[in-house]
């Protein structure tokens, strides 16, 4: 008898759906703490001048945002690594990243010439930036909602 036959389908398709929730969170985790970590070597006017590029916020607010949101992000990275509070954090994740679409695809439809500034200084605002950044979005979008579907089937 083959062993597959004897474990049910919705109990393989459970132990599927948990490999590829904690594969998307550790993605995602990474990155996120690659970014912030990343941000965090270089001095922060560097990521200043990225921030203000967008021409979105206040002179005052690019200072704050380029000192607190590299933090962020590294802490961000982090709870999602270890799976603490996944539903939301992956539901801040996906809130911070289609944020971040939303602003550089307004950038890329005014053809501002800028550097989009994800993973410190040098990566120019181009098509593959918004496919990057939209499909890592899709996948924050797709870890919170599968956490959450996860903690419903547990309760």
């Amino acid at each position: 008898m083959d062993i597959a036959c004897t474990i049910p389908a919705t109990s393989a398709r459970a132990v599927w759906s948990r490999w590829l929730l904690l594969a998307g969170r550790l993605i995602l985790g990474g990155i996120f703490a690659y970014a912030g970590y990343v941000k965090l070597r270089q001095p922060w006017m560097l990521f200043a001048m990225s921030i203000n590029s967008y021409q979105v916020v206040s002179e005052s607010s690019t200072k704050v945002l380029a000192q607190t949101l590299p933090w962020f992000e590294l802490a961000l990275g982090i709870v999602l690594v270890s799976g603490w509070i996944l539903r939301w954090s992956a539901t801040v994740a996906s809130a911070l990243l289609l944020f971040f679409f939303s602003v550089m695809l307004h950038a890329y439809m005014k053809n501002l010439e800028i550097f989009c500034g994800c993973f410190g200084v040098g990566e120019k605002l181009g098509p593959l930036t918004l496919l990057r950044d939209g499909s890592l979005a899709a996948l924050a979008i797709a870890v919170a909602t599968g956490a959450f579907v996860m903690h419903r089937s547990r309760s």
